[in-house]
């Protein structure tokens, strides 16, 4: 066979693999039995070994994965992967219902879609091709998992048909069939092996497998939900969700539409019933606005959108006996009351553990050792006392006598007016507290320092290596290769990692440094008004007020921080180690688009579409997804879409190149 013919045979065979896997694992509607499948792809490897030079990484067989150990790269979201608002009640569905109508007049309607109970994938497409899957993550940055989203069978890696953008973006939701989770649990077990807990953990875990040929093996199956990108064929979610099916994705059967709240109600309730008839696990029902314009006008809050919102369904309840109660001391000093109790099946998962809260929430229950409790897990996920069966409550029960010592240190607690939780204020002896400060400075989210997990900051903590986040910059190699269980190439890459971590962004070395009440957000919102550890250590409460989404009891706690001593010394040897303490230089807005708004669509000659909403963004300017009334220019590259290219002429819109915009910010 000649290079020629074997790329034609190849590339056939390709096309005829991607057919059949979609009309298998999508459709389920199969044309050919499982061994002439299997003799197609035999034939398509024995080609491809035989002439390498027409690897694609896309090929029908480089879904079985590889025995390569992938360290995964965090890469940012093209758009933020945001959270929906959650709610319980039809009531607060019906508020949802009315504030959109108050800015809408016009009829609109409603996708209602099944929430999936698994793990959330981006994944982006270019000329038809699957070139990333990316992890939720953060939100704004996630885990490259390409090689493990390749091996899910239901995920296109070539798409069919036509009429599909040149760069889009797929969202959807990785989960595990229940046949197929109950399977594979019944295989550990055999195998000596303990069993998942749930498809959601399982399908989570098995995405962050670093070798994909084991992920290969796993049941994960995936639906998609959400689409983003220019040049989409239609202003509508639903109607973009029926031609991805037609390119080849695995959309959901069951999204529905509707012109009305109540219809909303109906598909609710309908689910509600049914769901448990289903072969996979959902939690609740979506609801999205449908036109892509009124989504826009509607707009976001900080943390999700105006246009959606989720409907859970009311979790499970089990009956046990609270056994005891234990104590739990965060690194902030919060004291957590823990019910431990006798094990019972909630939801799929055995629960031995709920939380109490705190000291009101003993006191509101009258909760009692020996009771038996209604045990539900809050939003599904963590287990909770919500409720007492009276009529089996022993005579001996005494009331709970909230502790008044820290378990740990044996400091007496405090409880500050109008707060729910009591403190221990030993956070400079306390041992839970400080090796608790010291988890989340290395976490993902803060210094990203890998191979230091829990129980590595409790050797080294016993040790007396580490009493403070700055000692974790004077271990050495030899230090950490003397500890057990820890070789020399573990101790060469935790010392790798955290001369990485003096790169990480000063506002991201604010919210490791873990000031209560300060997360991510009001740790990007400090740096950006206070851009170096030295202007926020002279900020006056006063000024940290003024601050938006800073309130009084945040600033209160960020003043008091930056006046502590202790703190003191440990940002000064922060910054003596070259951890980064203020913001890194921006372009100055010019301000030279203030006002404006700007579609972008097709290819350019001089920058990425991410430059150019950069630019836009750095100008004063605002980016927008789709042409409207509102949008000021058309920002027109290479094979620009035609549909933006009408609505533009038809509204009058400016149409400019890529150099005419250039020529407007200089």
């Amino acid at each position: 066979m000649t290079e020629q013919e074997a790329k034609t045979r190849i590339e056939r065979l390709r096309t005829e693999l991607h057919k059949h896997n979609h009309r298998y694992y999508v459709l389920s509607d199969p044309e050919i039995s499982d061994f002439e499948y299997d003799l197609l792809m035999q034939e398509l490897t024995s080609l491809e070994n035989k002439f390498p030079k027409f690897y694609d990484s896309n090929s029908p067989s480089q879904r079985v994965g590889n025995d390569i150990n992938k360290e995964f790269v965090q890469v940012q979201h093209n758009t933020p992967m945001l959270s929906l608002g959650n709610t319980y009640s039809f009531d607060d569905l019906r508020d949802f219902d009315k504030r959109i109508r108050k800015e809408i007049t016009n009829p609109f309607e409603y996708v209602c879609e099944l929430k999936f109970d698994g793990t959330a994938i981006s994944l982006q497409y270019k000329k038809g091709k699957l070139v990333r899957g990316i992890t939720r993550g953060d939100g704004t940055y996630g885990d490259d998992v390409t090689s493990n989203v390749k091996t899910i069978k239901s995920i296109p890696l070539t798409l069919i048909g036509g009429n599909y953008p040149e760069e889009f973006e797929m969202r959807g939701e990785i989960f595990m069939p229940r046949a197929g989770f109950e399977e594979m649990n019944n295989r550990r077990v055999k195998n000596g092996e303990a069993p998942f807990a749930n498809p959601r953990n399982a399908s989570s875990g098995t995405l962050k497998m670093q070798n994909s040929s084991e992920v290969a093996k796993r049941p994960l199956d995936c639906y998609l939900y959400a689409i983003s990108g220019n040049d989409l064929p239609y202003n509508t979610h639903y109607e973009n969700m029926m031609a991805a099916k037609k390119w080849g994705f695995k959309i959901s059967e069951y999204i529905e539409k509707y012109d009305s709240i109540e219809g909303v109600f109906e598909y609710i309730t309908k689910w509600d019933k049914k769901r448990k008839n289903l072969p996979f696990d959902i939690d609740g029902v979506v609801i999205k606005v449908n036109d892509f314009r009124l989504q826009e006008r509607l707009g976001f809050t900080a943390k999700s959108p105006r246009w959606a919102i989720s409907y859970k369904f009311k979790a499970e309840q089990a009956l046990t006996r609270l056994v005891s109660i234990s104590y739990q001391v965060g690194r902030t000093g919060s004291i957590t009351p823990v019910a431990n109790l006798e094990p019972v099946l909630l939801a799929g998962t055995t629960v031995k553990r709920a939380s109490l809260h705190n000291a009101d929430q003993i006191e509101l229950l009258d909760v009692r050792i020996g009771d038996m409790v209604y045990v539900e897990k809050g939003g599904e996920i963590i287990p909770k006392i919500v409720g007492i069966d009276l009529s089996q409550r022993r005579a001996e029960a005494r009331k709970v006598e909230f502790i008044d010592k820290c378990p740990a240190c044996h400091t007496k607690l405090v409880r500050k007016e109008g707060e729910a939780n009591h403190y221990c204020p030993n956070e400079t002896g306390c041992p839970p507290q400080i090796k608790g400060k010291i988890e989340h400075f290395i976490s993902r989210k803060a210094m990203n320092i890998d191979g230091l997990g829990e129980e590595t900051i409790d050797l080294l903590f016993r040790n007396h290596l580490i009493e403070d986040p700055a000692d974790l910059y004077e271990l050495t190699r030899e230090q950490l290769a003397g500890l057990e269980r820890m070789g020399e190439k573990s101790a060469a890459n935790i010392i790798q990692s955290i001369e990485d971590s003096k790169k990480v962004p000063f506002q991201k070395v604010l919210f490791a440094l873990g000031i209560r009440y300060v997360g991510e957000t009001v740790a990007k919102t400090l740096a950006k008004n206070f851009p170096s550890v030295e202007k926020l250590e002279a900020a006056t409460l006063e000024e940290l007020v003024e601050v938006d989404e800073v309130g009084e009891r945040i600033a209160e706690s960020v003043y008091q921080y930056f006046r502590n001593p202790v703190h003191q010394r440990l940002i000064s040897r922060l910054k003596s180690y070259g951890l980064k303490m203020e913001m890194d230089e921006i372009p100055e807005a010019s301000g030279k688009l203030n006002g404006l708004s700007f579609v972008i669509s097709g290819s350019f000659k001089m920058h990425s579409r991410d430059e150019l909403k950069a630019l836009i963004e750095q100008n004063g300017g605002k980016n927008l997804s789709a042409v409207s009334s509102k949008t000021n220019y058309l920002l027109a590259g290479e094979n620009i879409g035609p549909g933006k290219q009408k609505k533009a002429e038809k509204w009058g819109i400016s149409i400019i190149s890529e150099e005419d915009f250039i020529k407007m910010i200089h």
